[in-house]
């Protein structure tokens, strides 16, 4: 019996198969709610909304599934540089992509009067609203965050990219924990030290978190089919999270120029780890922008800024058919997809694993 384990156990999923969560738009409710009315986890990514979009988001998987869901946060919101960041150094930014905007026939944005809603709001809307399950990225939230989930029935799942993260993790008495590897596609969510110095892959990370902790591991990166599946749970974890495959899921909010760009991704140029499309380290897509965005001239803004500026080529570039100067989130199993269907994919990971 393959899929008992404890994480199927503890969360009450008929398989232990969790749809990774998406943030910058790129989540669906009926993505989440059709992965957990398959017997695994859903996963609603909610970075960057407000409070009020929480508690609606939250409503509306409830409204789509009576099955246990996951909504994910980021503890970290902004770099510790990003207070730094005056107007000065933002249109210095925008200079250097000028030609790209030109090229796409598009004003830069504004130096943005706010940043994106913090933690502590959104975090209060979350547990107002009483998700069965609530993922984190980017840190540890606070004692009292976690006591007042536990004591709503709410459980906890983080997500480590290193052993010694996977162990602070696991001290704050989580339910889960995601051991994510260098292959997983988004941002590298890495807390204890920066980014470049926790590229664990997940066949190393993996077996050594789960022997360093008592909570379960789930284990993510590179993963895309049964075959990736039975490894991880070889390798000692209990579940796995999956990501780019359901991204690539016509249920998915992700751009259509997106989707058929990771399903075309064999015969495309692979991944790269970059700052440029956030300014926080992630994989992605290699394409005209990644490249540009790579250039050693560039002088690349801290989070949220960076992110500021490119989510105006992004959209530009969509609306003007120019996917090539997109950003496009990706994980290195990629080339492995084979299914437009959430469902569809769902049912092959079960059937490959259990062959």
């Amino acid at each position: 019996m393959w899929n008992d384990t404890a994480f199927t156990r503890r969360f009450e999923r008929r398989f232990p198969i969790v749809q990774g969560p998406f943030g910058g738009g790129l989540s669906s409710p009926r993505l989440a709610a059709t992965v957990s009315e398959a017997g695994g986890l859903g996963s609603f990514g909610a970075q960057g909304m407000t409070p009020d979009r929480i508690r609606a988001v939250v409503a509306e998987i409830r409204a789509l599934t009576s099955e246990p869901f996951a909504v994910n946060l980021w503890v970290s919101t902004a770099d510790a540089r990003a207070e730094d960041v005056t107007r000065a150094d933002y249109d210095a930014a925008v200079a250097v992509l000028a030609p790209l905007y030109a090229e796409l026939g598009v004003t830069p944005p504004p130096f943005p009067p706010h940043l994106d809603p913090s933690f502590d709001e959104q975090v209060e809307a979350l547990i107002e609203a009483r998700p069965p399950i609530f993922s984190f990225i980017f840190g540890v939230p606070s004692p009292a965050i976690l006591d007042r989930c536990r004591s709503l029935g709410i459980r906890t799942i983080g997500t480590a990219t290193t052993v010694d993260e996977a162990r602070a993790i696991d001290a704050a008495g989580v339910d889960a924990i995601v051991a994510t590897g260098a292959e997983a596609g988004g941002h590298r969510p890495s807390f204890l030290r920066s980014a470049e110095a926790s590229l664990m892959g997940t066949v190393a990370l993996v077996p050594q978190a789960a022997d360093a902790v008592r909570t379960p591991i789930i284990a993510a990166g590179g993963i895309a089919d049964g075959r990736g599946v039975a490894a991880a749970l070889a390798l000692g974890a209990a579940a796995v999270q999956i990501g780019t495959a359901f991204l690539a899921c016509d249920e998915s909010n992700a751009h259509p120029s997106h989707k058929a760009a990771l399903r075309a991704a064999a015969q495309g140029p692979g991944t790269l780890l970059t700052r440029g499309f956030t300014g926080r380290l992630g994989r992605g897509l290699r394409n005209a922008l990644a490249d540009a965005l790579e250039s050693p001239s560039l002088a690349r803004l801290p989070y949220p800024f960076q992110g500021h500026l490119v989510a105006a080529l992004k959209q530009a570039a969509l609306t003007h058919g120019r996917p090539d100067l997109a950003p496009f989130w990706s994980g290195q199993s990629a080339p492995l997809i084979r299914h437009h269907r959430a469902a569809a994919l769902f049912d092959a990971l079960v059937h490959e694993v259990a062959e």
